[in-house]
């Protein structure tokens, strides 16, 4: 297991079946970063409380809505556009890095926000997961399920 929660969603991303549930949930209006973080937490044994939830949710609300949310919308709007304009496809890679090193920085806060958590008190994925979908009634219930049976394989 990771100690940083960067790595961990490094490697927690490659796993099998993880990319897909992630960009379902994303495409859901999840953010990816707080389901990262609660799988993190969730491993590591943190126990998962409503002050802990709303602490986690009031960091990355504002970075995703400022910086990750405009820098993803530039992206995918340029799509289609940049199949046929290479110098907007040479943009639009580049926009995709400022996106991952924006979505790097939200997990380096949000680790940073847990850091004085205990850990190897609870076995709470699953509320951790619940608690920081956010607008679990839109979501893709699958997906969700999906993540954390990929977290509980490994």
């Amino acid at each position: 297991m990771s100690s940083d929660l960067w790595s961990f969603s490094l490697s927690t991303y490659a796993r099998p079946g993880v990319e897909d549930a992630c960009l379902a949930l994303q495409a859901a209006g999840a953010n990816v970063c707080l389901l990262l973080c609660a799988c993190w937490l969730g491993e590591r044994g943190v126990a998962c409380n409503p002050q802990r939830l709303q602490q986690l949710l009031q960091l990355a609300e504002p970075w995703d809505s400022q910086v990750v949310q405009p820098l993803r919308q530039l992206r995918l709007q340029w799509k289609a556009a940049a199949v046929s304009d290479a110098p907007l496809g040479i943009l639009r890679a580049q926009v995709k890095a400022l996106e991952l090193e924006a979505e790097r920085q939200l997990l380096l806060r949000l680790e940073q926000s847990a850091r004085g958590w205990p850990t190897g008190q609870a076995n709470d994925l699953a509320a951790w997961q619940e608690g920081l979908a956010v607008s679990a009634a839109k979501l893709s219930r699958d997906a969700l399920h999906q993540l954390r049976v990929a977290m509980t394989d490994a």
